[in-house]
């Protein structure tokens, strides 16, 4: 996570697992760093990234649960850089998107290592960037004092009891895409190793093969207007039945791509519970646009 400058302190000799207090007479660095640019630890900050007053303290009492994690960690503290298409490594680590990008992925700067592997903090890559043993780049948060050892603890249990995710208060709610990275409109200035798409039900996994997810590159090729067809693996992350890695057979060029899932009743993607994606509008045809995005990576 790159973060900047703002600095944590522990309060008394030992800090509780379900507590971070931060020193408040760094709230109005933390506020300056803010109005920089790629700020701040989290130290003197809201849960949403705003100067505490003195003595105060950063969301609520943190649990080992993603919510948790998310609400104290990830989007106070990791989502002011990690948010948007230059997130470092395209993980975004905002609400909507982070579950998506982070369980069963892997990790951009070293493929063989997911950046979290469910019941496995030792071997997950946001645990060794956080502890500042990972074998490529820096300690994170970046540029700035390590997050406390008991904020480390926390995500390291979540991770042992297997990573999971709050369930939907209702599981009547329509079957959608909850997230895609890269986003609609995005434009990209290093090449995607994947494309993540998150939805917000487990996947019925007797209906993923090849054809599940179509990815297009737009525009007049030799074979004339029609969008030509870029061949990719499609998987479920481990550990991550809410989500799928479209993975592109070789490097994608620049130009401009589309991402489509496909949505007949019959065949197409539906989640656990018998729900086909689509169903919710009434959509008639056979696949459903998700993204599309730009890469221009070259010079």
């Amino acid at each position: 996570m790159r973060v900047g400058a703002a600095r944590t302190s522990h309060h008394g000799a030992g800090v509780a697992l379900n507590s971070i207090r931060f020193e408040s007479s760094w709230a109005l660095a933390a506020c300056l760093t803010l109005v920089a640019g790629c700020a701040g630890s989290g130290a003197g900050l809201d849960r949403g990234g705003r100067p505490l007053p003195p003595g105060g303290t950063i969301g609520n009492a943190l649990t080992a649960t993603f919510d948790s994690i998310q609400e104290n960690v990830f989007a106070p503290v990791c989502s002011v850089c990690h948010a948007g298409a230059s997130a470092p490594q395209g993980l975004r680590l905002d609400s909507v998107n982070s579950y998506a990008l982070l369980v069963g992925v892997p990790s951009t700067e070293v493929p063989s290592v997911l950046r979290v592997k469910p019941g496995d903090p030792a071997n997950s890559y946001i645990v060794q960037k956080l502890e500042g043993h990972a074998a490529v780049g820096a300690q994170m948060p970046f540029d700035a004092p390590p997050l406390p050892a008991a904020t480390i603890a926390v995500i390291r249990q979540w991770i042992s009891d297997g990573a999971m995710r709050t369930q939907p208060a209702a599981v009547t709610l329509p079957f959608i895409v909850e997230a895609v990275a890269p986003a609609r409109g995005d434009v990209l200035l290093t090449v995607p190793a994947r494309i993540v798409i998150g939805f917000n039900h487990e996947l019925d996994q007797t209906r993923i093969d090849a054809s599940s997810v179509q990815l297009e590159l737009l525009g007049r090729d030799r074979s004339g207007d029609e969008p030509r067809r870029i061949p990719a693996r499609v998987v479920v992350p481990a550990g991550n039945t809410r989500a799928l890695l479209v993975e592109p057979a070789a490097a994608l060029a620049d130009g401009h791509y589309r991402v489509l899932v496909s949505a007949p009743p019959d065949t197409g993607l539906a989640s656990l519970g018998g729900v086909r994606l689509g169903a919710a509008t009434g959509s008639p045809h056979d696949a459903v646009l998700v993204t599309e995005f730009e890469v221009s990576a070259q010079p």
